[in-house]
């Protein structure tokens, strides 16, 4: 029979053993956690339900970004995980899968299977591929029809969803690495494309919808086209060409196959029905996307409808069954249980405290250089992507604090609506902060690594700053915009 000092030496043991086996990674992650829980703590202004919130919202980030863990599992154990705490009702759970996000993802999974199958597809990628001689040609190629896209679909997850097939079918004459490359491109440049337009996102139309019934001002179609092409041209070209020196593999050759007679006889070929017959639905799908203010109907349910149209028995373009199978489930659930972490900081009160801070701060600079409101104004809005991931909420929070503030220190309103909207238009850290990035993560097909996405932000995120003070300070102000 053992003693008490060999047992508490063999329990010792044990410790020892169990400690050597954990990872310095793991090691640095619950220390990481055990700091965000002693400063979250410490935060008076919030209560217990939103510093668990807090907490939570904290936790899935980092370990979205430092581990391997599925990022379904950590979102949906983190939402579990607020429940038990008490700071949330199970219906939090339930309704997420009810979100907006979530059915226009459903949606955009079997529109993109449709391209997919009608062969649209394979017809773009095989033009984009005539249209070159190298990889680096087509990487260019590609981002220059993703960005066209902008001016004719009103959605960026609209935009991913279409071009999804596309990347697939153009992935198969890559290796894996670039195929990962390709992942984290198409995503950045959609997002990198939408200030060129006016429709290039519904949180622009939220602004000037904010700016009209605050001021009695407002910038037109024609202007923020002016102001919005040439910077987003910029910011795009640098992202294209920062994303391949960061990521692209240097061992891989440059050339690409040339097209066989068999491939060129396929996209000289005229289009088939089904290929017209699809061409017809998204036409109908961009219509309705770009009159939504005039029917009603939201950017989600247009999107269900053109693909309950792609699924018709004998009318549509693919099968209920394949349609159903195209959807990646692992990754509705990820986004339904994220979008709810992100919903509950606003229900919790977390994104009002941010936003009181942050304008406290801002009435700080009252009197101060307009290159520093400048740039105040592009930090807060450019980072809110981190703690708010909704777009859309992003507008709808921090636009009337910004006009209250342009008011305050007698800045032109129009000027700072548009900065702010320019800057929240950034979202390229976490897959989390916008639907388009979330298309493409842990998509079946090809994929990309969340550390990979967090490398490119880091320099990419001062860039865009950097690149939107220059603009203004320069063409900006040549073509009418004044503080």
């Amino acid at each position: 029979m053992m003693t008490r000092t060999e047992r508490h030496a063999a329990k010792q043991s044990k410790i020892d053993i169990w400690m050597q086996q954990l990872s310095m990674k793991t090691i640095v992650i619950i220390g990481i956690h055990v700091l965000m829980m002693v400063a979250v703590l410490f935060i008076d202004a919030l209560d217990y339900r939103a510093k668990i919130s807090l907490f939570a919202f904290l936790s899935a980030m980092t370990l979205w970004v430092a581990t391997k863990i599925s990022a379904g599992f950590v979102a949906i154990a983190l939402i579990v995980f607020i429940i038990l705490m008490g700071a949330g009702e199970s219906e939090l759970l339930y309704h997420s899968l009810s979100e907006e996000v979530v059915w226009l993802m459903v949606g955009s999974f079997i529109i993109g299977e449709a391209v997919k199958v009608s062969g649209l597809a394979e017809r773009l990628t095989l033009f984009i591929w005539s249209k070159s001689n190298k990889k680096t040609n087509m990487l260019f190629g590609l981002s220059s029809v993703l960005f066209t896209s902008a001016f004719f679909i009103p959605s960026t997850s609209g935009r991913a969803a279409l071009s999804m097939p596309i990347i697939n079918q153009i992935g198969r004459n890559f290796s894996a690495k670039e195929q990962s490359v390709l992942a984290i491109l198409a995503p950045v440049i959609i997002l990198m494309s939408t200030s060129a337009t006016l429709i290039g996102a519904g949180s622009h139309l939220i602004g000037i919808g904010l700016l009209k019934s605050t001021t009695d001002q407002s910038i037109s179609y024609i202007q923020w086209f002016i102001w919005g092409v040439p910077f987003t041209i910029v910011i795009s070209l640098f992202s294209v060409l920062w994303i391949k020196w960061m990521l692209w593999p240097k061992d891989e050759s440059e050339e690409i196959e040339n097209l066989q007679s068999e491939e060129k006889a396929n996209y000289q070929k005229a289009m088939n029905g089904k290929e017209k017959k699809t061409l017809m639905f998204i036409s109908f799908l961009i219509a309705g996307w770009m009159t939504e203010s005039i029917h009603g109907y939201d950017i989600a349910f247009i999107t269900m409808v053109g693909a309950i149209l792609m699924m018709m028995p004998h009318y549509g373009v693919l099968s209920w069954k394949q349609g159903i199978n195209a959807v990646s489930w692992n990754l509705i659930l990820f986004v339904a249980a994220a979008t709810a972490l992100g919903r509950v900081l606003i229900d919790t009160g977390v994104v009002q405290w941010i936003e009181n801070e942050m304008l406290g701060i801002l009435h700080l600079f009252t009197g101060s250089p307009e290159w520093l409101i400048v740039l105040i104004i592009l930090l807060i809005t450019v980072t809110s992507h981190l703690y708010i991931t909704s777009h859309t909420t992003r507008a709808i929070v921090f636009i009337p604090g910004l006009l209250l503030f342009s008011e305050t220190i007698g800045v032109d309103p129009s000027t700072v609506v548009f900065l702010s909207l320019v800057g929240m238009n950034y979202c390229v850290t976490f897959p989390v902060s916008s639907k388009a990035l979330l298309l493409f993560y842990e998509e079946a097909g090809i994929s990309y690594d969340a550390g990979n996405l967090l490398k490119i932000s880091a320099i990419l995120m001062p860039v865009y700053i950097g690149v939107t003070m220059l603009f203004y300070f320069t063409f900006w102000q040549w073509t009418g915009m004044h503080f």
